[in-house]
């Protein structure tokens, strides 16, 4: 249990007020022979109560018994019976209550500002990891943009075009092929969204005899941004082609559904 948390909670200044349900104040009374530290901070209140409500009191009590014994002293010296005044109200009763009925409203309103201020914490918290998440993905966006340029720009990387094929024909691809690290970065950002329940699938192929091995599924082609894929390719690739495809993937690509095709530039 966090004690510092409950105590500064504001639910012993209710407790102290007499303004909690039964079942609340049975709980609280069992958390102070429980634990000291909130039995000591009953006691604070209390005596901060007590201490206020003494502010208040009426200042002459010791001239009101001096009074009272005149009057008691002349009545043992004169048979004359003496009429007592009606009592006054007890004002310092009154008092009491009103100071424990402020400090009740008091303490309601603390508490509830107290939330009030939580909550402001909680949302400034929340917005401050936001915008941290994303100047972290901007920078991280930032980097990988200036290390796909330096690959783009280096005179060993292949580039190879990926023209739409029949029904097809307004799709289009380009493959960035650097063969000293296996690796292609695939320009899909002329392919249409794939329908869902489907996923395009890269293949290298070689043409003689024409066999496709598959390079894996774009799984996340739609919520992609710049639709640039890193791709491992330790193949002796000839072409390169995209299919679109049952989620999952296929063993062969579904030749009906081939969207780009292209072929690698011999070497003189």
């Amino acid at each position: 249990m966090d004690i510092k948390a409950y105590i500064a909670s504001g639910i012993l200044e209710l407790y102290v007020a007499g303004t909690l349900s039964e079942k609340e104040s049975q709980e609280v009374f069992a958390l102070t022979q429980q634990y000291p530290e909130i039995l000591e901070e009953v006691k604070s209140i209390e005596a901060s109560i007590v201490k206020l409500t003494a502010s208040v009191a009426p200042k002459d009590a010791k001239h009101s018994f001096n009074t009272i014994k005149t009057q008691i002293t002349s009545a043992e010296n004169d048979t004359k019976v003496i009429t007592m005044d009606k009592p006054k109200t007890n004002w310092f009763t009154y008092v009491g209550w009103a100071a424990s009925l402020i400090l009740a409203a008091g303490l309601l309103w603390m508490v509830n500002e107290n939330n009030i201020l939580k909550q402001q914490i909680e949302v400034v918290e929340t917005d401050k990891e936001f915008l941290e998440t994303q100047i972290e993905n901007a920078n991280n966006s930032l980097a990988e943009a200036e290390k796909l340029v330096d690959i783009l720009r280096d005179r060993n990387i292949v580039e190879v075009p990926l023209d739409g094929q029949g029904d097809f024909a307004n799709a289009y691809a380009k493959v960035y092929w650097d063969q000293n690290s296996n690796s292609i970065y695939l320009d899909a950002k002329d392919l249409p969204e794939a329908p869902e329940g489907k996923v395009y699938q890269v293949w290298s192929l070689t043409l003689n005899p024409l066999t496709p091995t598959s390079l894996g599924t774009i799984d996340d082609f739609n919520t992609d941004t710049n639709k640039i894929f890193t791709i491992t390719n330790a193949n002796a690739s000839e072409a390169f082609g995209i299919t679109l495809e049952p989620a999952g993937g296929s063993e062969t690509p579904t030749m009906e559904q081939l969207y780009t095709l292209g072929v690698v530039a011999s070497t003189p």
